[in-house]
């Protein structure tokens, strides 16, 4: 029960100037704060290291600048977790050859691995959290932050 004199802390969610934001934003903190402690304790790893490890998953091979682009993480951020990632065994490197500047990442069988064990605590997070929705719901809701997510990705050209 709730005391009277205590407001009603949700309420931000209709009076904030800027609600799909914050909505969004309180959903990806709900998902993904309990999800990387866990990853914390049980694997060692902070977050940056781990979306190296999702975004290396999926691609054949990439740059830490295209990493830190598809992420929306800091560049230095993604730095950092490349050097300890590569000193775990989790990813290799090469040169690229067109341009000096950058290394070539490519995840590693033990990356993959890795990966394969996290994915699921996220995946989880994610289903509690969105759990209330039915299927099409979350057909919608997939559908609009794709959609949303895709033209931010634009902005940025």
């Amino acid at each position: 029960m709730t005391d009277v004199n205590t407001p009603d802390l949700m309420q931000i969610f209709d009076t904030i100037e800027y609600p799909e934001a914050y909505r969004i934003t309180y959903l990806a903190n709900a998902i993904v704060f309990p999800a990387y402690a866990d990853i914390k304790k049980d694997f060692g790893l902070v977050r940056a290291e781990y979306i190296l490890l999702a975004c290396l998953s999926h691609f054949d091979v990439l740059t830490a600048q295209e990493v830190a682009r598809i992420s929306r993480r800091p560049r230095n951020t993604i730095s950092r977790a490349v050097h300890r990632m590569l000193d775990e065994g989790y990813l290799d490197r090469a040169p690229d050859p067109h341009d000096g500047r950058q290394a070539r990442l490519r995840i590693t069988s033990s990356g993959r691995k890795l990966h394969d064990k996290i994915s699921g605590y996220l995946s989880r997070r994610q289903d509690e959290v969105l759990g209330n929705l039915n299927a099409d719901e979350r057909q919608s809701l997939t559908h609009l932050l794709k959609k949303a997510a895709l033209h931010a990705a634009n902005l940025d050209n």
